[in-house]
This record gives C-alpha cells, sequence and structure tokens, in this order.
C-alpha cells in the first residue's frame, strides 16, 4: 500500500483510501496505514465470524485519544455494493436498523478506512431472507476488578471450560484485546435459552467460588473478582469479534488462545504473554491456523 497509490483493488473492488499516515494510537505511532494492513492480513479469517451477522462498528476518526463513538446504521455514502441487514427495533414501534454486513474483504478494508478499529456482533445470524436465526454461540465475558487480572480471569476460565464441558459444551478461549477474556461455546444444535443458560452458570460458578467470582454486575461487588458477564447472551447485545483491534492506548488484538496458553497464565505465569499485537497476531495465524475454527459451525 504505496503513499501514491490511493485508490486499491481489494478482489474487484477499488476503494479509495485517505489519510493513510493518520496515527490513530498515539502512544506507539500506529496508524491508519498499519490498521488496514493489520485487516489485510487477518481479514480472509476474520470475515467467517462476521459473515451474515449485523456488524456494530466504533470508530475513532481521530484515533483513540479523539473523539470515539458507535455506530449501527450503514454509513451515508456508503458503496451500492455493501449489503445491509434489516434488525427490528429493540422497542415496539421502532424504527428498524439498515446494519452493514461485512461479507468479503472490500467490504473489511472500506470500514477500515473510516477508521472503524472495532467490530462488534451478535451471538446470532440471519437466514438467507435476512431473517434472524436462533443463537448459534453461547459467549461468557470475564471482567476482572482491580487489583484481579488476566491471572484471574485464566483461572475463572478453567473452572468454566470444565463446567460447559459437563453440560456438554466446547468452549473457546480469546482475549477481548483489553483486560479480560472470553469464552465462547458452538450452540447451534441446543434448544436451550442462551441467555438463561448463562446466566444460571453465572450464579452456579459464583456460588462455588465466592471469594473469587461475581455475576452481579454491580460495580461496588467487582474489587478483586472476576465479573462473569453473562448478559452478552441478550440478542440485543454484542460482542467484539475475533481479530478486531481495540480501543485501548497500545494497539491489542481480541485473539483466540490456546487452553494451554490459559493453563499457563492461571500457574502464575506472565499475563504480558496474552497481550498480542497485531503483527504476532498474523504471526499465530500463519503457525496455528484459527484457533476459533470450531466456532463457525455453530455447533
Amino acid at each position: 500500500m504505496s503513499d501514491d497509490a490511493p485508490t486499491v483493488d481489494v478482489e474487484g473492488r477499488h476503494l479509495k483510501l485517505s489519510n493513510l499516515d493518520k496515527v490513530l494510537y498515539p502512544e506507539t505511532g500506529f496508524t491508519k496505514r498499519d490498521v488496514l494492513a493489520h485487516y489485510l492480513a487477518v481479514g480472509p479469517t476474520m470475515l467467517g465470524h462476521l459473515r451474515d451477522r449485523p456488524v456494530t462498528f466504533r470508530r475513532a476518526p481521530d484515533g483513540v485519544a479523539g473523539q470515539i463513538f458507535y455506530e449501527k446504521h450503514v454509513p451515508r455514502g456508503a458503496p451500492s455494493w455493501l449489503r445491509a441487514i434489516e434488525v427490528a427495533g429493540a422497542k415496539a414501534g421502532s424504527t428498524p436498523i439498515d446494519y452493514p454486513a461485512i461479507d468479503d474483504l472490500a467490504g473489511l478494508i472500506w470500514a477500515a478506512n473510516l477508521a472503524v478499529l472495532e467490530f462488534h456482533v451478535p451471538m446470532w445470524r440471519v437466514g438467507r431472507q435476512g431473517v434472524p436465526k436462533r443463537p448459534d454461540l453461547l459467549v461468557v465475558d470475564l471482567d476482572p476488578g482491580a487489583p484481579a487480572g488476566l491471572v484471574e480471569c485464566c483461572r475463572v476460565a478453567l473452572v468454566l471450560r470444565q463446567a460447559l464441558a459437563d453440560d456438554g459444551l466446547t468452549p473457546v478461549a480469546k482475549t477481548s484485546g483489553s483486560k479480560g477474556l472470553q469464552l465462547y461455546a458452538p450452540i447451534g444444535r441446543w434448544r436451550r435459552d442462551s441467555l438463561e443458560y448463562a446466566h444460571d452458570l453465572a450464579r452456579r460458578i459464583e456460588a462455588e467460588h465466592r471469594d473469587e467470582v461475581v455475576s452481579n454486575m454491580r460495580k461496588d461487588l467487582r474489587p478483586g473478582k472476576v465479573l462473569i458477564d453473562w448478559s452478552q447472551n441478550n440478542p440485543a447485545k454484542t460482542t467484539v469479534a475475533p481479530y478486531s483491534l481495540r480501543l485501548t492506548p497500545v494497539p491489542g488484538v481480541s485473539t483466540p488462545l490456546r487452553w494451554e496458553e490459559v493453563e499457563t497464565v492461571a500457574a502464575g505465569g506472565d499475563e504480558q504473554a496474552l497481550r498480542f499485537t497485531p503483527e504476532e497476531v498474523a504471526a499465530r495465524l500463519a503457525q496455528h491456523g484459527d484457533l476459533a475454527a470450531s466456532l463457525l459451525a455453530g455447533g
């Protein structure tokens, strides 16, 4: 991606790029060019986790130190080829929202050029007619309350891994790219209510590990404990997609993990071992492939 080529061809789509040298992460000098390079590198893998899901953008046109906002509607000026997914409003009588669908690499790079740094998706997909399907994924978000951190999240993740396995589920762990962990499990063949199940699971683990775990969202209960956030299974909520950048001072990436890595940190390893740069994530993909590939089948 050269300085004198503001228009590029991405899989047959011509995209006009802008402000490639604009610094979006001031602490490290990470530019929009670097953001685009990241999504070009991870895009072919990441797309499987975005496809057929309404995508919510988190944009930072002036970088992570500037104004940051969520965007659900397809932005004005979007290319005619970008598909929209119409989703009914949360309240009765509210106007439906046309969410962007990121189906291909061109759509991903187009969005990244708008300074979309984070891509968030729900736990369900739409069918051929655009009608929402049942959730195909269960997610549990582990959010540490200081002084708890990633080490404590890893210990809780191992407890949850066993509990989920006992219930017939096979979880995948990934970093949030910020301070916590997330566990996903494919549930495509389930007929249980995933939100109700996740809430019950969180309360069960809390009852067994009251000194380490909390399931209530109240902030005054969270210091020194790991919140098991079960609420992300609400169909109206979204979670950051695998391989998405995060709006952190240093560019972090939400990265799928090997369980051996979780076990090492839980046993007292360095939590920095679970903080990956975009370059490291690209190298991990080359070495391990998509460690979250089991989620694509939906169970």
